[in-house]
């Protein structure tokens, strides 16, 4: 059995600490600093936790190894899993046509540019956020802006900013999902506590993307449309991230966003031509007066449904228990770890949900979708792999920063950090959200951020006396707001839009973004440790 220490270097909790952050600070300066690739920096921070953990802390060979495969195994399934045939199936609409079928229909429910940008950049976004997280909703949303004569810098800070609200629950909640196996905390909690502060943010993020969009005249105008449909947003994901499911929530919130933006009178009121001339200044390539087949547009919105209609099959509690007969449970093989106080740690067990996992309900969709769409089995295989060799490099990220957090938690090396900055007392309630937000800005995912800084934020609400629940959940409220700000996904705007290289131009432009609803997001955390706790649940 191995048992953590605390302050393993000299009995010096700071000295101790000093040493436990390299891992962490090896991936932020590569990163951040040297701008190395993702997947490199992150299997160069393993290799320093590893040397950590057994130089440092005495932990066995065998189990830092051992503890590194086991946080590796968790990233690729059930994280990449759901990824993975999550992109798969939009493969496969492209491949079809369906996927232009799709941008089109959003194209024609208004002429109105700000409207689009609502349509297509927060609610769009987020259902592609919800499916597929990573930066698909940035890409696939600045695609469709500029086919439809949006500038390609406008396009994409559009995109940027409006994928926020959603990210904690994205890719089927893979985040709080993350957040829940790293920390300890039940699931339900997480989500229940996430699901009442990004929705408070799903409110103001509308407004801002019509300002983006039009300035003052886009606010003025079209402000009705804009609130309702960030209050929709924002009911729904409250509503079923605490009493559904937090791999329904931007499901459901994307969906009622936007019938609520659908159904206003101001949304399919025709635009003036100044303002389209003003906004629409790029060049469209989208001739939307093209009839389109009805059958054709449903098989369009069929994939998405599909996913819709199997996730509430399997909220319902008879199926879902049945699906939960099928996770194996099981002992790690070579960990023997017990905390500083002598008792085992939870990280000595490791579950596989075959079947009531995210990952399995999308790849179930996915071959209905491939029959649906009639699409031969040697296609859908291709597009599969296809698939695979596209996020390779993703793949191997997620792995490594897992493996790298799984190291650094049973070696003891976040408790330590946790325990100093635990020095920073009801501080800290403040500083969360802003842990979050670096973790993201920094690593692209809200996943990775929670699965470095998780653990680590629980410990320092221990000892500082805070809820840890929390601070856990903070994580990944305030890593959301990081996301536009990525080296990631501004590559990954560039790309999409066609701008390459101008990478500094939007960071630029979103940056103001993103540090005011940051600032936002560190009050209603304030307030919710002092103030406003009668907001948790």
């Amino acid at each position: 059995m191995f048992v953590q220490e605390i302050a393993p270097l000299a009995g010096s909790l700071g000295l101790s600490a000093l040493v436990a952050v390299l891992p962490l600070a090896t991936v932020l300066v590569l990163l951040g600093v040297v701008r190395m690739k993702a997947h490199h920096a992150a299997l160069l921070g393993l290799l320093v936790a590893l040397v950590v953990a057994i130089a440092v802390y005495g932990m066995p060979i065998g189990q830092a190894i051992s503890s590194g495969f086991q946080g590796a195994a968790f990233g690729l399934f059930p994280i990449m899993w759901i990824v993975v045939n999550a992109l798969w199936i939009y493969r496969i609409t492209v491949r079809t046509g369906h996927f232009d079928v799709l941008r089109r229909s959003f194209g024609k429910v208004s002429d109105d540019p700000r409207m689009q940008a609502l349509l297509i950049a927060f609610c769009f976004g987020a259902l592609m956020e919800a499916l597929a997280g990573f930066g698909a909703p940035v890409a696939i949303s600045s695609v469709m802006l500029v086919a439809l004569g949006f500038t390609p810098v406008r396009a994409a800070v559009v995109s940027l900013v409006a994928n926020t609200a959603p990210v904690a629950f994205g890719a089927m909640g893979t985040p709080v999902v993350t957040l829940a196996q790293v920390s300890g905390i039940p699931l339900n909690t997480v989500s229940a506590i996430v699901g009442r502060q990004t929705p408070i943010l799903a409110v103001f993020v509308p407004l801002l993307l019509v300002i983006i969009v039009d300035g003052r005249r886009g606010v003025r105008e079209t402000w009705q449309p804009a609130l309702v449909c960030g209050l929709t947003f924002g009911v729904v994901q409250f509503a079923a991230s605490n009493f559904v499911s937090a791999q329904l929530a931007d499901i459901g919130a994307a969906l009622a966003g936007a019938a609520a933006l659908v159904l206003m009178p101001a949304t399919r009121k025709p635009a003036r031509e100044e303002v389209r001339a003003a906004v629409l200044t790029g060049v469209a390539t989208e001739q939307l007066e093209r009839p389109e087949d009805r059958g054709e547009v449903l098989r369009a919105y069929l994939p998405y449904l599909l996913i819709i209609v199997i996730f509430s099959i399997g909220q319902i509690p008879p199926v879902k228990k049945l699906l939960d007969a099928a996770t194996w449970n099981f002992h790690w093989p070579g960990l023997h770890v017990a905390g500083s106080s002598g008792k085992p740690v939870s990280g000595n067990t490791f579950s596989l949900p075959f079947l009531n996992t995210g990952g399995t309900l999308v790849l179930i969709a996915g071959i209905l979708t491939v029959l649906a769409l009639h699409v031969s089995a040697r296609d859908a295989v291709r597009e599969w792999g296809a698939t695979i060799h596209e996020l390779r490099f993703a793949i191997l990220t997620v792995a490594g920063v897992l493996a790298l957090a799984y190291v650094m938690n049973l070696s003891g090396q976040t408790t330590t950090i946790g325990y100093l900055i635990a020095g920073a007392g009801a501080g800290l309630a403040f500083l969360s959200p802003l842990l979050g937000w670096f973790g993201v800005a920094v690593s692209g995912s809200d996943t990775s951020a929670n699965a470095l800084f998780g653990a680590l934020q629980v410990t320092a609400a221990h000892q500082a006396g805070l809820s840890a629940e929390l601070l856990a959940s903070s994580n990944s409220s305030g890593g959301v707001l990081g996301k536009m700000i990525s080296p990631q996904n501004l590559s990954i705007a560039c790309a999409a839009a066609m701008l390459p290289g101008e990478e500094g131009t939007l960071l630029r432009k979103v940056l103001p973004w993103s540090l005011g609803l940051l600032l936002l997001m560190c009050l209603i955390v304030v307030g919710q440790s002092t103030i406003l706790s009668g907001m948790l649940p």
